[in-house]
């Protein structure tokens, strides 16, 4: 798989934030036993990865705009492009000592995502697509899962946590959807929900209130997998809304008339 250059970029600014994130990570152990020392940590981790993509992102196209989750959002010269990038998204995950966390970047023209990548560092595994050229793992072409029946399929989200108000309609989801399923996961990181969905290892993934950067390179993923992305309120558009729902085909329909409800 030869990327654009625009996509080599992404992929060389994920490995580099990546890298930085694993030397991290692995201090995070010693850091567990002081609660406070150890989320302070990981807030400069994150602060330090976003320095580094932003560096290698907008070194490399200045012109580009930015949104990311710790700096907020930057007008580029170019108001076609931008950035969308989360330098750690499942920073819960993280601070556990949990190895399931993720570097995600996206491209956005004219407001539609082109690119998107989403490194799992700690397991090495880099999902990547750009428009009409596939989704990839790593050296490996991905597709969404084949299965086609509901009973047979896993699914994932994100609990609400911490007195959010999504917590009800989450439960009415998965009270409709575990009776019809073969099991529903949470780990706690969206961008790599929406990458097993790409990587068939889900059949299908919905959250709500989530943020831009959580979901944008897993949309383009997704759809370059031969998965299908909407919104949960079929009027809505995802990014705008933070709430997603995506799947394979067979499954798509079903899938969504259950969270749907």
């Amino acid at each position: 798989m030869v990327g654009s250059a625009n996509l080599n970029i992404m992929i060389k600014a994920a490995r580099k934030a990546g890298r930085s994130l694993v030397k991290d990570f692995r201090e995070v152990e010693n850091l567990q036993v002081s609660m406070k020392g150890a989320g302070d940590f990981v807030s400069k981790a994150d602060i330090a990865a976003e320095a580094i993509l932003k560096e290698e992102l907008l070194g490399a196209r200045p012109t580009y705009g930015w949104l990311a989750e710790e700096g907020g959002a930057i007008d580029g010269e170019d108001p076609t492009r931008r950035w969308i990038v989360d330098p750690l998204d499942g920073t819960t995950n993280f601070l556990h000592g949990l190895p399931h966390w993720a570097v995600s970047i996206a491209l956005e023209h004219k407001g539609k995502i082109v690119a998107g990548v989403i490194y799992d560092a700690a397991k090495d595994e880099m999902f990547f697509a750009e428009k009409g050229e596939g989704a990839w793992m790593n050296d490996t072409r991905i597709r969404v899962s084949g299965r086609h029946r509901m009973i047979e399929s896993i699914f994932a989200t994100g609990l609400p946590f911490g007195g959010r108000s999504d917590l009800p309609a989450t439960l009415q989801d998965l009270a409709r959807l575990m009776p019809v399923c073969a099991g529903v996961r949470r780990w706690g990181a969206a961008a790599l929900d929406m990458a097993y969905v790409a990587a068939g290892r889900y059949e299908g993934f919905w959250e709500r209130r989530l943020n831009a950067w959580d979901i944008a390179a897993g949309i383009i993923i997704v759809k370059e997998a031969g998965g299908f992305v909407q919104a949960l309120s079929t009027e809505g558009t995802v990014l705008e809304d933070g709430e997603v729902i995506c799947a394979n085909e067979p499954i798509f329909d079903n899938f969504a008339k259950v969270i749907r409800g």
